[in-house]
């Protein structure tokens, strides 16, 4: 009986073990999973964490790369915009120039006496002193009070030679100048005088009874022996009825006297435009 009792007992007690060792093996594997979900939580945090810094660098360098590369671009291109821009502008000097000759020329076919081409090589404008250097003297005929006119009217009179292939003209917008003028439309005579604004001329002597109105076309009378009769001066700004016996006229030059570049020499003291041209 007691021996019976004993191994109940052990039965028991084994059974009772293994109970517990189950029970043991069921309360740890969630402690375990708890723990393995913690710690690949973690990693996988870092790792996330690592890859997104990894693409954000990698995608910073990429822009940055771009940018430079886009930097080197711009600079090549501005660089090849410079270069274009300078020959277009040297273009288009040309074709100026091709322009001036070809109306020079034509004012030239015009012009019934001889002329002498010239070029300009020097200038001195002053409040005082308006005149240019061409690149004509005594060995082309050029002498002083020759009168000089450019494509577009009345440049001014060689006031001395400089040698054999050099010449001083003084402007006709030089304070000191003056040319016998006509107001085209009426007729009505006066002198154009310079004045000390390089982009204004005045025609004094015309009576306050002619009729001149602003618009009207100013040329040369011819009646001071230099200029021949007809060519452009310039045209009216201003007219006023003058306190004495004369109108006070502003007129504008036909000529852009600060862009000269080229001019022509009349050479024969008769000469007269063939047929006047416009402004």
């Amino acid at each position: 009986m007691e021996r019976d009792q004993r191994f109940g007992y052990v039965v028991l007690s084994v059974v009772l073990m293994h109970v517990l060792l189950i029970s043991a093996q069921v309360n740890a594997k969630p402690e375990a999973t708890v723990f393995q979900a913690v710690t690949v939580g973690v990693f996988s945090e870092i790792q996330g964490w690592v890859t997104a810094t990894r693409d954000g660098v990698a995608a910073v360098w990429s822009a940055y790369a771009g940018l430079r590369r886009v930097h080197t671009e711009n600079i090549a291109l501005n660089r090849d915009l410079s270069s274009l821009r300078v020959e277009l502008q040297h273009q288009r000097a040309l074709a100026q120039q091709t322009r001036r000759l070809e109306r020079l020329l034509a004012l030239r076919e015009r012009v019934a006496p001889s002329t002498v081409g010239a070029r300009v090589i020097a200038s001195d404008a002053t409040p005082y002193f308006r005149t240019l250097t061409i690149d004509r003297g005594v060995n082309d005929a050029v002498r002083p009070d020759l009168a000089v006119i450019g494509a577009d009217g009345v440049v001014g009179r060689v006031t001395h030679t400089l040698g054999g292939e050099a010449a001083q003209i003084q402007l006709l917008v030089d304070r000191n100048a003056a040319a016998g003028a006509l107001i085209e439309r009426t007729r009505a005579s006066g002198v154009v005088l310079g004045t000390d604004d390089v982009s204004m001329l005045r025609m004094d002597y015309v009576s306050n009874l002619k009729d001149v109105v602003v618009g009207d076309r100013v040329v040369s009378s011819g009646s001071d022996g230099i200029y021949p009769k007809g060519f452009p001066i310039g045209h009216v700004t201003h007219v006023a009825q003058g306190v004495g016996l004369y109108r006070v006229i502003e007129v504008e030059p036909a000529v852009e006297f600060t862009e000269i570049e080229e001019v022509l020499v009349i050479v024969d003291p008769v000469a007269e435009v063939v047929e006047a041209g416009g402004e």
